[in-house]
């Protein structure tokens, strides 16, 4: 069976690539544009269905256009076969119109209820149209309410775990537990609770095979995937288009994927496999099919986990690879002023063999790398926030005015408040990955005899990826922006990365060179990661070997080149489809299995209530000898 699927796969890789049946594919059309039309045509209906928007209310305005200007503001112009076509038509308040009726003007087709075609030859005696545009009032991507839909879910179902267990979730990271972790409290302190001390028989099959990296390996590998460009460049979007009250939803986004994060790492450690040689094999691959089938749901959990390991492949060669790569090259590219059509494969060739260098080596080199590099960046960018918003300290209480106010009545803002609050919900929630399940597969990697002591470090993930980084760039941006000099709320933007950059430069002269480096950095660190994400999922479907290892490692290289060589939009918008795929098995997987890791979190607050009574009458803290 997996030798089939393989055969699968190699056979329609190069068909989706280099497919002839496109009638696209013409000599004047480059490499990266035949590619990047052949996937939009084969794979344009998942995008659309994974990206589906559902519309909330209804709004109607009166628009005049004249057709004889170019207005990239209000509509697409399109010129063929001697007819203009109009679409993409925008309403005053920002958003595209649905469905339009025309008042007066020319003598216009409809076409596709929204669109607008007339002949050339018929332009200059009437030029312009007066429509009557509708379109929603606001929308919003139905896997966007699947996300804060689960999170809402384990923020109550677990009582709040992302207030409560905060503290806990610091002093795990700093090793104050890490005796009864490792060799149970009962062994330790004398707990005489039914089962306490066992091996979870689900996670570990002997005493030597407990894990490969420590918490806070665990949760700096895992950070190293989400800390990255989202932070730079998507808070700079989500500001443009629902302006700065975007970041008071970005940060309730970030709370409540706290609970996500908790659920999906605990049953990451709980159902993990363990090979001979301690090699970890974890991620919802393996509690949806494990977990499920304890509750009498085995072939439903095979069908999720297999839905899910294939999302998870393809989102490691796009999102956490091509897009992480050709981001990082166009920005060196950019920094030197680098010229020539092989600039970008000069450097993929670089960064495939830096990256080759870390993946070789499996989990326990990527997270020795992602404990010093993740550290490191995401300090260099946190100082430099704190000296931006330092310099400009009497700003700070009118930012977070300006922030409150806009995340309640969204004036002048696309969608007003809906809008408001669907940008920054959406950025906190893409940002984190909360609910998507990827963050699991690094964190079942770690040395524990309680799963849910990592769901607790796990949690810090979106707290440090959202409510702190995210809203220090936000801070930044607001602040250095209350005159508008680089930025108009309300108009989308495309250059999020050179936003920010300009924000910091107000304050920090050349702070775009360091940024630049920030960027290729958190573009490594993600894409080391999402490499061990993706081999999970990919030895999950075609067994454990080192064919199959080598197999995996040489395709993700093979994309690291690709990625930094050529543009390809439809292709990365297909993996980042692929990414939030993820999100359907993996919620509906933790949300069946929520009462287990509500036993497992009972489990573990009881060893450390165990622990603590030891210590009071008089017991030694063993922590204090490791």
């Amino acid at each position: 069976m997996k030798k089939y699927l393989l055969s699968i796969f190699i056979a329609i890789l190069p068909i989706l690539i280099f497919s002839q049946e496109t009638d696209l594919q013409k000599d004047e059309l480059s490499t990266s544009q035949k590619i990047d039309a052949t996937f939009k045509n084969y794979t344009g209906w998942f995008v659309d269905g994974i990206f589906a928007e559902i519309p909330f209310g209804e709004i109607s305005e009166e628009i005049s256009l004249d057709l004889t200007k170019e207005d990239p503001v209000k509509y697409i112009k399109t010129v063929e076969n001697d007819t203009v076509h109009i679409t993409g038509i925008r309403l005053p308040s920002n958003r595209i119109a649905t469905l339009i009726t025309i008042e007066s003007g020319n003598d216009l087709t409809i076409r596709d209820e929204n669109s607008l075609v007339i002949p050339i030859s018929d332009m200059s005696s009437n030029p312009s149209v007066t429509l009557m545009a509708q379109a929603p009032y606001a929308s919003i991507p139905w896997v966007l309410i699947v996300l804060i839909g689960g999170a809402l879910f384990f923020t109550i179902y677990f009582k709040f775990i992302n207030v409560t267990g905060f503290t806990t979730a610091f002093a795990v990271v700093r090793g104050k537990y890490e005796d009864i972790e490792k060799h149970g409290v009962d062994t330790l302190y004398g707990d005489q609770t039914e089962n306490e001390g066992e091996n979870i028989i689900e996670t570990i099959r002997d005493d030597s095979a407990d894990g490969e990296v420590s918490h806070f390996q665990a949760l700096t590998a895992a950070l190293s995937a989400t800390v990255g460009l989202g932070n730079i460049a998507g808070v700079a979007v989500a500001l443009s288009i629902g302006g700065p009250g975007a970041t008071f939803w970005m940060i309730v986004a970030g709370l409540l994927g706290m609970a996500s994060k908790f659920a999906e790492c605990t049953l990451g450690v709980k159902y993990r496999d363990v090979g001979e040689d301690g090699t970890v094999y974890g991620g919802p691959m393996y509690y949806l099919t494990k977990g499920l089938k304890t509750k009498g749901m085995g072939g439903f959990g095979k069908v999720l986990a297999f839905l899910f390991a294939i999302f998870v492949i393809g989102g490691s060669f796009g999102g956490g690879n091509m897009f992480q790569a050709n981001q990082a090259a166009a920005q060196f590219v950019k920094l030197f002023e680098l010229e020539g059509s092989n600039a970008g494969l000069y450097f993929g060739l670089v960064m495939a063999g830096l990256v080759a260098v870390v993946i070789i080596g499996g989990i326990k080199r990527i997270a020795k790398v992602t404990e010093k590099v993740v550290p490191f960046m995401a300090g260099i960018y946190v100082l430099a926030s704190l000296i931006i918003l330092g310099a400009n300290w009497h700003l700070i209480d009118d930012a977070f005015v300006l922030i409150y106010q806009g995340a309640f009545s969204g004036l002048g803002i696309a969608g007003g408040l809906i809008g408001v609050m669907i940008q920054g919900i959406r950025r906190g929630a893409f940002s984190n990955e909360a609910g998507v399940g990827s963050a699991a597969i690094a964190h079942s990697a770690v040395r524990t005899k309680y799963p849910a002591s990592e769901g607790i470090v796990a949690l810090l993930e979106p707290f440090i990826d959202t409510v702190v980084i995210c809203t220090m760039t936000a801070l930044v941006i607001v602040i250095t922006n209350f005159d508008g000099q680089f930025m108009q709320y309300g108009v989308e933007i495309t250059e999020g990365v050179e936003i920010t950059a300009q924000a910091f430069d107000t304050v920090i002269p050349h702070f775009s060179i360091i940024l630049t480096i920030a960027v290729i950095l958190f573009a490594f660190s993600t894409m080391i990661s999402w490499s061990y994400y993706g081999m999970q999922g990919w030895v999950y479907l075609f067994g454990k070997g080192k064919i199959t290892d080598l197999v995996y490692k040489v395709l993700f290289l093979f994309f690291v080149v690709v990625g930094a060589s050529i543009s390809l939009g439809a292709v990365i918008n297909f993996s980042d489809a692929m990414i939030f795929a993820m999100v359907v098995p993996n919620i509906i997987g933790v949300v069946l299995l929520s009462p287990v890791i509500k036993k497992e979190l009972k489990k573990y607050y009881k060893a450390i209530e165990t622990k603590r009574e030891a210590i009071d009458d008089g017991a030694t803290d063993f922590t204090d000898k490791h």
